[in-house]
């Protein structure tokens, strides 16, 4: 039987300080501390994460275990989590989160009474996050961007699949699907098709919630999102269910408008269409702005809004689209966006 009913599976890198909040999120779980054990698997850090987490083992009373791996990517270091994990469940977590104090306590009672094999739960914000993260937490969660996509919104545009931001399986499953596949990006999302492909009851836990604190400037979340994009075309070519027809949505509207706008002022022809495209948007921006100004009660938050919304669909649009030429037409190799500088 295994030792702990849940363990808690982090990957990080370079993420000192945030590793301290989450480590003290858990800490504050409403749980029996001695039902869950957590392990930390840092990929490569050139920061303080260590020193940060062992001295905080001395302040805590659950089981809390350090590993160091070389640079490799989330997915090899949560798989390497799972290989030393002894707990009946897996939960991944990002090292960017803060878990709810009920998180835990929620998944357990949802484990009880639906018994799944699989699951996740969302990522919100807490009130004390700045106003450029509220922003980017509306671009990912509302209904109008991926909300309706990512299990955020009641009417979900496509089926929800657990993403590792706030995931959880079965030792079963770890045991007879393996882990996660190599993937710079994106390696979740081919996990859990796996995992939905074999058969294995998913269910979508709303109230086990963590808190995301994402990116921290625009640049940052662009090159986020054209990853994203291109991790989108990478999936497709190990599983052509990975790629649907909503997929193709944002490409279309950021290169589609890209080249109209090119057009219109090289020529005129088109300035019409331009003109009623451009109008709808803004209109779409005003609506992100009312509505955002009203969820968050902050009108910095507003204004920030439809800007991170509309870079979140250029960026993947883009990423998605250069992979599609590069991978379906030319028959390129493996392509993974940006890696060097991914996180300046």
């Amino acid at each position: 039987m295994p030792e702990y009913r849940f363990s808690v599976i982090i990957p990080s890198y370079n993420r000192a300080d945030e590793v301290v909040d989450l480590i003290n999120s858990l800490q504050a779980q409403a749980i029996e501390h001695s039902r869950f054990e957590v392990l930390i698997v840092d990929d490569g850090s050139t920061d303080e994460t260590e020193a940060q987490v062992v001295e905080l083992a001395s302040q805590i009373d659950f089981r809390l275990r350090f590993f160091r791996r070389d640079h490799a990517g989330p997915g090899p270091a949560r798989n390497y989590g799972m290989s030393q994990a002894e707990g009946e469940f897996f939960l991944f977590i990002d090292s960017d989160c803060i878990a709810d104090a009920d998180w835990l306590k929620e998944i357990d009672g949802a484990i009880i009474h639906k018994t799944p094999d699989a699951f996740g739960g969302p990522d919100s914000v807490l009130a004390t996050f700045t106003p450029l993260q509220k922003a980017i937490d509306y671009s990912m969660t509302s209904f109008l961007t991926t909300g309706g996509m990512r299990g955020h919104s009641q009417k979900r545009l496509a089926k929800f699949y657990p993403r590792s931001f706030n995931m959880g399986i079965s030792r079963a499953i770890y045991a007879k699907l393996g882990g996660m596949g190599k993937l710079r990006h994106g390696q979740d999302i081919e996990f859990s098709r796996r995992i939905v492909a074999s058969g294995a009851k998913v269910i979508y836990i709303s109230t086990a919630i963590v808190y995301h604190k994402r990116r921290t400037s625009l640049r940052k979340f662009f090159r986020q999102m054209f990853n994203w994009g291109v991790a989108r075309i990478n999936l497709s070519l190990l599983d052509q269910g990975n790629l649907e027809p909503l997929h193709f949505i944002p490409a279309i509207g950021a290169v589609g408008y890209s080249l109209l706008t090119v057009f219109t002022f090289l020529t005129g022809l088109t300035l019409e269409v331009w003109l009623g495209i451009t109008a709808l948007a803004l209109l779409i921006g005003v609506f992100i702005f009312a509505d955002s100004t009203r969820r968050y009660r902050s009108l910095r938050v507003g204004w920030l809004a439809p800007v991170f919304s509309v870079c979140q669909v250029f960026a993947y649009g883009y990423g998605f689209t250069y992979n599609y030429i590069r991978r379906i037409i030319f028959h390129r190799g493996e392509f993974t966006g940006f890696v060097k500088r991914y996180y300046k």
